[in-house]
C-alpha cells in the first residue's frame, strides 16, 4: 500500500508547480505586454532548465535501476503521450490566433484541452519522489524527499511561468481582469498534480516500472520541448533580429547552467 501522507506530500508538490503558473500572469498587473524578447528568453529558459534535468536527472536514474532498453520503452511511450496529447489539440483547431475571435465561453473550452498538455509535466514530479521517505534526499517536514524531487519540482515550476504568461495573452485580449487571469492560469496546469500522484503511486505499488517511469517522464519532457517550447519561442521572436535564436539560446545555456550544478550536489 501507498502511504496516504506521501500521496498528499506528492499532489502538494504537484500542487506547488500548478500555482507557479499562475505567477506567469503577474507581469500583466504592471504592464499590457512582455516584449517578444523577454518571452523567448524565457521559453528557452525553461527549456534548458527541462532537457538538462530530464538527461541528467530522470534518465540517470532510470538508468541506475534498470536497463536502456527498458528507459527507452518508457521514452518513447511519453513522446507517445505528447503527440496524442497533440492530436487532441490540433482536433479542436486550437491556435494561439483563434483566441481574440472566441467568445468567451469557446476561450473556456480551448482551455480546458490545454491542460492535456500539463499532465506529462505532473507525471515526472511524480516519479522524482519514487524514493519518498526512503533513505537519502533531503529531510522536509520530517520526511526524506529524493533531490531529484525537488530539482523537477522547482524545474516544473520555472517552466510553468512563461505558460502562464501565454494563457494570460488571449485572456487579456478579451479584457478578462488580472484576478482571473491568474486564476485560468493555474486552470490550465491542475493536470499536474493529479498526474504526480498517479504516477508516485504506480512506481511504488511496481517498482520493477520505475525505469519505465523514469524514462516515460523524460521522454514526455524533452517531446514537448522540442515540439512545443522552442517553436513558440521562434515563433514569438520571428520579428526579432536573428529570429530571436539569440535570446533562445541564452535562455537555453542559463536555464542549463542553473539545473547542472545542482544535479551533482
Amino acid at each position: 500500500m501507498v502511504n496516504l501522507s506521501n500521496l498528499l506530500f506528492v499532489f502538494v508538490a504537484g500542487f506547488v508547480t500548478a500555482l507557479a503558473t499562475g505567477v506567469g500572469a503577474v507581469p500583466f498587473f504592471f504592464v499590457e505586454e512582455l516584449s517578444a524578447r523577454l518571452n523567448v528568453g524565457l521559453w528557452g529558459f525553461a527549456s534548458g532548465i527541462m532537457i538538462s534535468a530530464s538527461f541528467l536527472g530522470l534518465i540517470t536514474e532510470g538508468l541506475a535501476n534498470g536497463t536502456v532498453t527498458e528507459v527507452g520503452i518508457g521514452a518513447f511511450a511519453g513522446v507517445i503521450l505528447v503527440i496524442l496529447a497533440h492530436e487532441i489539440i490540433e482536433s479542436a483547431e486550437v491556435s494561439p490566433r483563434q483566441y481574440a475571435a472566441a467568445d468567451f465561453r469557446k476561450l473556456l473550452l480551448i482551455l480546458g484541452i490545454l491542460t492535456v498538455h500539463s499532465f506529462p509535466e505532473g507525471v515526472a514530479v511524480g516519479v522524482a519522489f519514487a524514493d519518498l521517505g526512503l533513505e537519502g534526499g533531503i529531510t522536509l517536514f520530517g520526511t526524506a524527499v529524493p533531490l531529484l524531487a525537488i530539482f523537477m519540482t522547482v524545474a516544473i515550476s520555472i517552466h510553468n511561468v512563461p505558460e502562464g504568461v501565454a494563457v494570460s495573452i488571449p485572456l487579456r485580449s478579451l479584457g478578462v481582469r488580472n484576478s482571473r487571469l491568474v486564476w485560468w492560469s493555474v486552470f490550465s496546469s491542475l493536470p499536474q498534480p493529479i498526474g504526480a500522484v498517479i504516477a508516485f503511486a504506480f512506481v511504488r505499488i511496481a517498482r520493477e516500472i520505475l525505469p519505465y517511469g523514469f524514462g516515460f517522464a523524460a521522454g514526455a519532457m524533452v517531446y514537448l520541448v522540442l515540439s512545443e517550447f522552442i517553436p513558440e519561442a521562434l515563433e514569438t521572436g520571428a520579428e526579432l533580429e536573428n529570429g530571436g535564436y539569440r535570446e533562445l539560446l541564452t535562455g537555453l545555456v542559463a536555464g542549463t547552467l542553473v539545473m547542472v550544478p545542482l544535479m551533482f550536489v
